[in-house]
């Protein structure tokens, strides 16, 4: 099996031949289909980077739902409100992160997870720096309690990733194609 800096590489190739776009917009189609979405209320999504999935689609024309986006603080994921034309500033690691002041985590209900790759058995790729990691297990309760999303391209779903111990698994895999 290729070593996690390998595959990171590998995704970070296949991610930048595709039509994110248009797949990032048939993933939100999808979200919206999905049960856990309707019934959530406080939805942590990231803002993103190169060729992320671009989630930010959800935030349109739905005010009934609260949205969150992650800052980094030190080592910590802190949880901050964010709504279409909130103020962001450039992170250290080049991510837009909000202005807005940090809120309980537990409040979450549903948290879309970024990652590179995802496999048949709910473990992620992530970019090496552990911070979901971490987040999760310093709040094990939002963790047992909050339903948590990776959406991807198909193209990045393979059948088995190296995992360790500590790397948390996720709940739901969206990708573009309708379930």
């Amino acid at each position: 099996m290729f070593e996690k800096k390998e595959l990171r590489k590998n995704a970070k190739i296949i991610r930048s031949s595709l039509d994110v776009k248009t797949i990032s917009e048939k993933i939100v189609e999808n979200i919206f289909d999905l049960n856990e979405f309707k019934q959530a209320n406080n939805i942590m999504i990231f803002y993103p980077i190169g060729h992320e999935v671009n989630l930010l689609g959800l935030l349109k024309n739905e005010s009934t739902k609260n949205f969150y986006l992650p800052k980094v603080q030190g080592e910590n994921l802190l949880v901050c409100p964010y709504k279409i034309g909130d103020e962001l500033v450039i992170s250290k690691f080049k991510t837009e992160e909000p202005t807005s002041e940090a809120i309980d985590p537990d409040l979450l209900d549903l948290i879309f997870v970024p990652a590179l790759m995802v496999d048949s058995h709910n473990h992620r790729l992530g970019y090496g720096g552990g911070f979901y990691d971490k987040f999760f297990y310093r709040h094990t309760n939002m963790a047992q309690n909050a339903t948590k999303i990776v959406a991807i391209p198909s193209a990045l779903m393979v059948d088995k990733l190296p995992s360790e111990s500590f790397d948390a698994k996720i709940d739901i895999v969206i990708t573009e194609i309708k379930r």
